[in-house]
């Protein structure tokens, strides 16, 4: 399993320091929550702030558009180059046309699900996403707690991609710390989105090589 850390939870007057830990400490991805302040209420990076980051960072990026009307936004932020993008299911009436629009652009398509959407939701078009990004809290603010209900949702997951023959990445996002990696491993995650985890830690570098020790990445 890899670890993700999400430069939401560094300190963001000092972001391309945030960057620089993340390479120190072996991140082989780097999330980036996009929030509007309308699908959720805060509001963070926009397209040149991540194509600013993306100069000075070795690692690629994972951006997660917590937004209304991904389709709008979509190109911009395709335009920074990342290795894979996520829209929320909640947040479009075409996911199969945005994540189609998303792999036409030679990056990894994914659809992010609420910890109360159901995943039936999304299996009627997961052929067409190279992962999902299952929130084990509600979107929008870091340092909730984990909802455990969740991990049920990737075993669930992990049985209807076996069964289609489907490679589908699952991406955990939320409240994930050294406390319940082992559990979120176990159900069968293949990326964990860290954010105080490791940037709350006195060397967020040490921190999230600790993570990637026990989650033998």
């Amino acid at each position: 399993m890899k670890i993700a850390p999400s430069i939401l939870a560094a300190d963001l007057a000092d972001l391309a320091s945030a960057v620089k830990q993340c390479e120190d400490g072996g991140a082989r991805l780097i999330h980036v929550d996009v929030m509007d302040g309308h699908f959720v209420p805060n509001l963070t990076f926009g397209p040149p702030v991540i194509a600013d980051l993306a100069k000075r960072s070795r690692v690629g990026f994972d951006i997660h558009l917590m937004v209304s009307n991904p389709e709008v936004l979509l190109d911009r932020y395709l335009d920074t180059e990342p290795i894979r993008v996520s829209f929320h299911h909640e947040a479009t009436r075409a996911p199969a046309r945005l994540a189609a629009r998303i792999r036409g652009r030679g990056v990894g398509a994914g659809a992010a699900i609420n910890p109360g959407t159901g995943l039936d939701q999304l299996l009627p078009y997961l052929e067409h996403l190279d992962h999902v990004v299952l929130m084990s809290v509600q979107p929008g603010f870091a340092g909730q707690a984990f909802q455990p209900h969740v991990l049920d949702k990737a075993r669930q997951l992990r049985a209807a991609a076996e069964a289609r023959g489907l490679f589908t990445s699952i991406e955990m996002d939320g409240g994930i710390k050294p406390g319940n990696l082992d559990e979120v491993a176990a159900a069968g995650v293949d990326v964990a989105v860290v954010g105080s985890g490791v940037f709350a830690a006195e060397s967020p570098a040490e921190a999230l090589a600790a993570l990637r020790r026990q989650a033998n990445e």
